[in-house]
């Protein structure tokens, strides 16, 4: 089932996310939805409080980066083949030095800004399963993991931004927020007014 996509505004991005157990109430479902909310939105990630759940929960599929003809074919071949669910996630480490992408947001729909971060992480979590991983990654897979772990942190993109950059893109987001933009998925506006 495809949900909405918290849009940006909304308190639920700003909140920290709690611990799951494997107990969660329909967790395979949940899971399941939020890959198909993903596809359907042409994301690479998704984390649970997009959707409205504070809970530390979230996933990635880089394939479609893979058709991006700036990487290699090694570099195409790994980000094609990277899908994973991440439960309870804690980065461990982050290493090396910044290095700056433009990065996008379901919730911040036409906002793109160059976001410094650092290439390397080390990262525990629990997948769909409940097995507990320890695992490094780099370059853009990393970007990615760190953008949806941001998610479960209550930080956005934007907030990376220099206060200039927030100062200018400050309007559109306030738009955002009131639901006053066009876009090609579901999504839920926090200031959006009821009609009647």
């Amino acid at each position: 089932m495809i949900l909405p996509i918290v849009a940006f505004g909304d308190p639920v991005l700003k909140k920290i996310g709690k611990d799951i157990t494997k107990d969660y109430l329909k967790l395979d479902e949940l899971i399941a939805n939020m890959y198909e909310t993903m596809y359907a939105a042409f994301g690479v990630g998704l984390a649970a409080p997009q959707i409205g759940l504070p809970i530390r929960l979230f996933l990635v599929d880089t394939a479609p980066f893979a058709e991006d003809e700036v990487f290699t074919s090694e570099e195409q071949e790994l980000l094609k083949g990277f899908k994973k669910t991440f439960i309870n996630a804690k980065i461990i480490e982050e290493k090396g030095d910044e290095w700056a992408f433009n990065e996008g947001c379901l919730s911040i729909p036409d906002v793109r800004e160059d976001v410094f971060r650092k290439p390397e992480i080390t990262i525990e979590y629990f997948d769909e399963n409940f097995n507990k991983h320890t695992e490094k990654y780099d370059g853009l897979i990393a970007r990615v993991i760190q953008h949806e772990y941001d998610h479960i942190e209550g930080v956005l993109f934007t907030d990376k931004l220099s206060s200039l950059k927030k100062r200018l893109i400050k309007g559109k987001l306030a738009n955002i927020s009131k639901g006053k933009i066009n876009v090609d998925y579901k999504m839920r506006f926090p200031n959006q007014k009821k009609k009647r």
